[in-house]
């Protein structure tokens, strides 16, 4: 049976009741479409690597009860609300996870991850839009989706297309986090910049965003030989050049400052990483006004060189996930051209699951961790 919306009235969905039971896929009505929103059909939805932690209660990340999990995902426009002037039912999305107050955009927080940080994002969160991602359809704000050139990226290349699948859009997620940094940081083209550390999921991302601004790269990694498996598998490898992090402090600088002169830094260091020598290194080896973007997940504080930092203008910059303009932009540079997806870009699509194989999905996520590999829900 079908509502007016032309949706059906009930749907499946992965929903978490408790973080002590195990998650369950259920049949729940369909949401409807509201002022300001509208709603998709999910077609692949993200998975973090993390996600398995966050829902067992391994990481403390606050959110409500019961509620349908999920990340970003590429989704086609199922019915809109009564406002909507540009989406129509059947253009193909990007849904973002990050979800913002309209009124005080400071009130943000990770749709179905995490409330957030204020006492409006957790009212955001627990009120009006909790449910995600990992169900057949969700109700998303019309600002949190995106549409695509669908026949740029996806037709094929004798037919002035990109040829992508569907399924390669959604490395969006996460190139979208360091590009934020970048953006942030206003990096230009012909411009280097330090990406430490480089081979993670999120480095890695940054390194391919970084180069297709055309930017410069160095590249900083405790692997030699991750180091190198980055430099065969990105795109314009001749503006790519790795360093390796070896807990010298002073002589990792020394290789930086072989590169000339560089003109900033993007750290996207894991918590545990919060006294590492790369931080300094890549710091000290800083022209004179440059710029460092600060997105590492770090949860100690972290020792910076004060001194050289005010002697040499240095600007430092935190910044948390990515501004909305920051989306569309994103999606301009993959539908131009300069920024590649697929094998060519240096990621790959490693699994696909169906809702029932949640336990499967939180473990292949768990293992796939390197640069470009996604682990994809398909509800």
């Amino acid at each position: 049976m079908t509502s007016g919306t032309g949706l059906p009235e009930k749907m499946r969905a992965l929903v978490v009741t408790s973080r002590s039971e195990p998650p369950t896929v259920e049949v729940v009505p369909t949401p409807k479409p509201e002022v300001g929103s509208a709603v998709v059909r999910i077609l692949y939805a993200n998975v973090v690597s993390y996600m398995g932690d966050i829902y067992t209660g391994k990481r403390q990340y606050p959110f409500p009860t019961p509620i349908i999990p999920g990340t970003s995902a590429i989704a086609r426009v199922a019915a809109v609300g009564p406002d909507t002037t540009k989406l129509k039912p059947g253009d193909l999305v990007f849904v973002d996870t990050l979800v913002r107050s309209r009124d005080n955009p400071g009130d943000a927080y990770l749709a179905a991850l995490h409330h957030g940080f204020t006492a409006g994002s957790e009212k955001l969160m627990t009120n009006v839009y909790r449910d995600w991602t990992w169900a057949e359809y969700t109700r998303a704000p019309l600002e949190n989706l995106t549409d695509f050139d669908e026949k740029r990226l996806t037709s094929s290349i004798s037919d002035a297309g990109l040829g992508y699948q569907i399924s390669q859009l959604a490395y969006i997620s996460t190139l979208l986090v360091p590009y934020g940094g970048l953006r942030d940081i206003e990096l230009q083209a012909g411009q280097t910049i330090i990406v430490a550390p480089a081979t993670g999921q999120f480095g890695g991302a940054a390194v391919l965003a970084a180069l297709a601004m055309g930017a410069r790269v160095i590249a900083m990694g405790r692997s030699k030989t991750s180091l190198e498996i980055l430099k065969k598998r990105v795109p314009y490898p001749e503006r790519l050049f790795t360093v390796p992090i070896t807990g010298d402090m002073l002589a990792d600088c020394g290789e930086l400052k072989k590169h000339g002169q560089i003109d900033a830094f993007f750290d996207i260091g894991p918590a545990e990483a919060y006294n590492s020598t790369h931080i300094k290194s890549a710091i000290y080896a800083l022209r004179h006004g440059a710029r460092v973007s600060l997105m590492g997940g770090y949860r100690e504080d972290v020792a910076l060189p004060l001194g050289y930092i005010m002697h040499s203008n240095l600007r430092l910059y935190g910044k948390w996930m990515y501004e909305r303009s920051d989306i569309a932009d994103l999606i301009k540079l993959i539908e131009n051209g300069p920024l590649k997806l697929g094998e060519k870009g240096g990621s790959s699509v490693v699994a696909e699951f169906g809702l029932e194989q949640w336990k499967e999905t939180w473990a292949a996520a768990a293992e796939n961790t390197t640069l470009g590999e996604q682990v994809l829900m398909k509800p």
